[in-house]
């Protein structure tokens, strides 16, 4: 697949996915920004506000496999990578895989389950494989998890460390629809649910193939000394006690560039990066002042390291 072709399919997934979810453009962006960089999400946002069924309408535009785990307390690492058992059919062991063995995984209210199940998750979402019992078996390619969070409730959840938080490429919170949005989800999901209609237009293989194709997005040096600066800047900031790590900066490159195909462009610009900074850095930084952190804090210190460092004057990547 050519870069020039990416955003006419692109295009097609959008229009899909707005034929159930009314309006979050720019969720659906950051979604596509995720699935075509083998990065991973995190939906962070109050109950209703149509996360899960975001998450539904983006697998069922595709065509490979999707699984759900509902998280809870008692959800065991297991339940998610699956068992060796005893056949007694066989007089062996056989492997039983878990709901972690597909393409695309929605960890439905990841912090309700303990650390100790969460972290089962760190090994596939960063090396795209799961050890059991000694054995490491391959996760097949795509595999996307999409994790969801409710924010505001407290009362047995496990807050995410941040290592885990590391492993998400994006942390995007959707927020409530507009009036208009909110009388058009009303006329849509009067009669019929639009979901369960909604048939795969992009194939496993098309996926794999832009995953393969973008990085070959035209970065200046400029852009790239921009970017740095911006990290950088955020281990300086005063109000930072834990800037962006070097997985952070690559994790935006990344982001950018998939970001600029979706625009047209076959070349990054500043306003990429701007762009993508809150999404791809606020859950990679920690504030001084940790207790009763709230995200739109984040961003605020986001806002003033992305003001505090100059953009290139030239438009740079335009002669790409």
């Amino acid at each position: 697949m050519e870069l020039n072709e990416i955003q006419h399919v692109t295009s097609k997934i959008k229009a899909n996915v707005n034929q159930v979810v009314v309006g979050q453009e720019d969720t659906i962006d950051l979604l596509l920004v995720a699935m075509i960089s083998s990065g991973h999400v995190l939906l962070e946002d109050v109950p209703g506000t149509g996360k899960t069924l975001m998450a539904k309408s983006l697998a069922k535009s595709l065509s490979g496999d999707f699984k759900r785990i509902q998280f809870t307390p008692d959800l065991l690492p297991t339940d998610i990578t699956g068992i060796h058992f005893y056949s007694q059919q066989k007089g062996e062991f056989e492997f039983r895989p878990g709901p972690i063995f597909t393409n695309i995984l929605l960890a439905d209210e990841i912090n309700r389950a303990t650390p100790r199940t969460q972290s089962s998750l760190l090994e596939s979402m960063e090396e795209r494989q799961v050890t059991i019992d000694g054995n490491t078996h391959t996760l097949e390619k795509p595999f996307l998890v999409i994790a969801t969070q409710n924010p505001i409730e407290s009362q047995g959840t496990f807050p995410l460390p941040e290592a885990q938080l590391d492993r998400f490429l994006l942390k995007i919170n959707m927020g409530y629809p507009t009036r208009e949005e909110g009388l058009e989800i009303l006329k849509r999901f009067k009669a019929v649910n639009p979901l369960e209609t909604l048939q795969s237009i992009l194939s496993v293989e098309d996926i794999i193939k832009m995953q393969q194709v973008y990085s070959q997005v035209e970065v200046n040096e400029d852009v790239l000394q921009y970017l740095i600066d911006v990290v950088e800047q955020t281990r300086k900031h005063e109000s930072v006690a834990l800037g962006v790590s070097p997985r952070g900066s690559q994790a935006l490159l990344k982001a950018v560039q998939v970001y600029a195909l979706l625009q047209g462009r076959t070349y990054v610009i500043p306003d990429d990066i701007k762009k993508m900074a809150k999404p791809v850095l606020s859950h990679r930084i920690v504030l001084a002042q940790r207790i009763g952190i709230k995200q739109g804090e984040v961003e605020a210190v986001l806002t003033d390291v992305l003001g505090q460092v100059p953009v290139p004057t030239e438009k740079a990547g335009m002669n790409a």
